[in-house]
């Protein structure tokens, strides 16, 4: 810095006019770059215009200046009786898209009372009207519901840790002839990272859809492109189209796709995955139960009308079963077949 003439880092700031470039390092391509444009100082664009932080910023208070008040510290505040041990609650409040990360304090404030294990099941019951921000439920925790009477962004659910998130359309506002099933309620990159809850969605989601869900249910009612990439637990429901290039790198998990018209194997990635049917009692059981639940959180039609003739409708369900995940189940349960005898002869 002394050899350059500065005392401090903020003189450095901006002065891309001292950068040079290492000329030993370039090859036949990298020389013919021209990267001036990109390094063109911030100061001869905003001539007179400060260069370094010159003013303090809180982005958390509730009384932050010039920030819509965050809606955790209201939910925050009316959990504080089951937060404490109480009886559970259930809230109702309105929500925007400038409400972002909705949840995440909330469920900041149930780890640290409870950690992991959370709350139990419906113990914060919290229903909203209107369109979320981007990453609603983030992180969300064991013990608490977040519905929404409405649509969902961006990142809905993402590291979902336990909570239940449920997505529908207000058909009062939308009117009679607004199909769900037919248009979109939540963003992309829904449920990346999930690890543990559930999430139900009246309605289609956007692409990358599950990518990196490790121990999530979600039911959805159709899906982008690149469906439950790098999935490696949980289950996945869809009951609608998929986009192309659904399961690449899924090592673990078990996904449903409704696909009456069979265009679903040219969608399906197929190099780690198998398309199966689902041919066990024990399976279909637990699919009319993703079905029934979905239908009794949302209302949705489909649910509805798959479960009206489930047994002729189970034989359009295709299901996407990894094959490393299948090959590892299947040696787990030969292994506790073995030890049953031996156990029994104890």
């Amino acid at each position: 810095m002394a050899q350059l003439g500065f005392r401090t880092l903020e003189e450095m700031v901006g002065r891309s006019d001292l950068l040079r470039v290492n000329e030993a390092a370039l090859t036949a391509k990298t020389a013919t770059l021209d990267l001036g444009p990109i390094l063109t100082p911030a100061s001869a664009l905003a001539p007179g215009e400060p260069q370094v932080n010159t003013m303090g910023q809180d982005h958390f208070s509730p009384d932050a200046t010039g920030l819509p008040t965050l809606l955790d510290y209201g939910l925050i505040e009316q959990s504080q009786p089951v937060l404490d041990g109480g009886a559970p609650v259930l809230i109702h409040d309105v929500i925007n898209n400038r409400n972002r990360s909705v949840g995440a304090m909330l469920s900041n404030e149930v780890s640290k009372r409870y950690g992991g294990a959370g709350l139990p099941e419906g113990s914060i019951h919290v229903k909203l009207d209107g369109h979320t921000g981007q990453s609603f439920g983030f992180t969300l925790a064991r013990g608490v519901t977040l519905e929404v009477k409405g649509d969902a962004n961006d990142g809905c659910g993402k590291s979902l840790s336990g909570g239940e998130i449920i997505v529908y359309p207000d058909q009062t506002k939308l009117g009679d002839a607004f199909v769900p099933e037919d248009n979109v309620v939540v963003g992309n990159v829904a449920l990346y990272g999930a690890t543990a809850g559930s999430a139900f969605f009246r309605g289609k989601g956007g692409e990358r859809f599950c990518v990196r869900n490790s121990g999530a249910l979600a039911v959805v009612e159709g899906i982008g492109d690149h469906g439950c990439e790098y999935m490696t637990g949980g289950r996945m429901v869809c009951l609608g189209e998929t986009g192309i290039n659904f399961g690449a790198g899924m090592s673990g998990g078990i996904a449903y796709i409704y696909d009456p018209e069979g265009a679903f194997p040219g969608r399906c990635n197929m190099e780690m995955v198998a398309l199966e049917a689902v041919d066990t009692a024990e399976e279909a059981a637990a699919l009319r139960g993703y079905l029934e639940a979905h239908h009794a959180k949302t209302d949705s039609a489909v649910a509805a009308k798959l479960l009206g003739s489930f047994d002729a409708s189970l034989a359009d369900f295709v299901k996407v079963m990894p094959m490393d995940y299948k090959r590892v189940l299947a040696e787990m349960a030969a292994a506790q077949e073995a030890a049953e005898p031996v156990a029994a002869s104890n």
